[in-house]
């Protein structure tokens, strides 16, 4: 968590550290490295300067991370020692596209009130307003205002821990509603890109009526995920070594 002028991580492995705080990308994309960064646990507590601290309040929200992205990746150079270089390499990735059928996607209106939930088509990076919520373990809900589909790709591919890449050609901005069950993506990601299908097994139980987040983007977005390979940026991990306590 980050407070005012101060950083913890704690109990959880390095390459969490290194993947989703120093470079905001997914476990995946961390290349190399010994065994231990994946299964030690370890808890950090980070002070920033007063100074950094204060011009840290100054910045925009959504700048925040960045350059705290930045300060832990001085982090770990000085702690654990470590030296990464960045490569780009072909990986299985989804392309997102549209369906057979066309989208089914409702344009945001500049000036909508949304008096039934957020508002922030505003935002200064241009991405609408997003959030992700869990309402059971066999249920997701994902609703956005104001989303480029440009910004909706990252948000997949965290979800699908793989990259997905728009190819979907749609320039607009939309509001969007997408309602998953977590448990049948997990079956439909183990398919691989081998397959040739949008994921793999997608028809849900019969006990459930919620279905993959394949189907569910087919059903509810108009939109479809194939399973390819393509360009993805990945960090090598070139030295890192165990810190010592203090």
């Amino acid at each position: 968590m980050w407070l005012p002028g101060r950083f913890r991580f704690e109990n959880a492995p390095v390459i969490f550290l290194i993947a989703r705080v120093a470079y905001d990308v997914r476990d995946f994309q961390i290349l190399g490295g010994p065994s231990w960064i994946k299964s030690e646990m370890y808890t950090v507590d980070a002070k920033e300067s007063d100074s950094l601290a204060e011009e840290m309040q100054k910045l925009p929200f959504e700048k925040r991370p960045e350059i705290g992205g930045l300060l832990v990746q001085s982090l770990l150079a000085d702690r654990f020692k470590l030296k990464v270089h960045h490569e780009t390499r072909m990986h299985p990735v989804y392309a997102l596209v549209i369906a057979k059928n066309g989208p089914k996607l409702h344009e945001a209106i500049p000036g909508d009130t949304y008096p039934h939930g957020f508002k922030n088509l505003d935002s200064p990076t241009g991405a609408g307003a997003i959030r992700t919520i869990a309402t059971s373990e066999r249920e997701r809900a994902m609703s956005g205002q104001g989303i480029p589909i440009a910004a909706l790709a990252p948000l997949l591919s965290r979800e699908l821990q793989r990259t997905v890449l728009d190819q979907t050609g749609l320039k607009g901005k939309y509001d969007i509603s997408l309602t998953w069950n977590p448990e049948l993506s997990l079956a439909g990601m183990a398919q691989g890109p081998e397959s040739g299908r949008p994921g793999g097994a997608s028809t849900p139980p019969p006990e459930s009526s919620v279905p993959s987040i394949f189907t569910a983007i087919q059903e509810q977005l108009g939109l479809k995920l194939l399973s390819t390979k393509g360009p993805v940026e990945v960090i090598v991990i070139d030295h890192i070594e165990r810190p010592s306590e203090n």
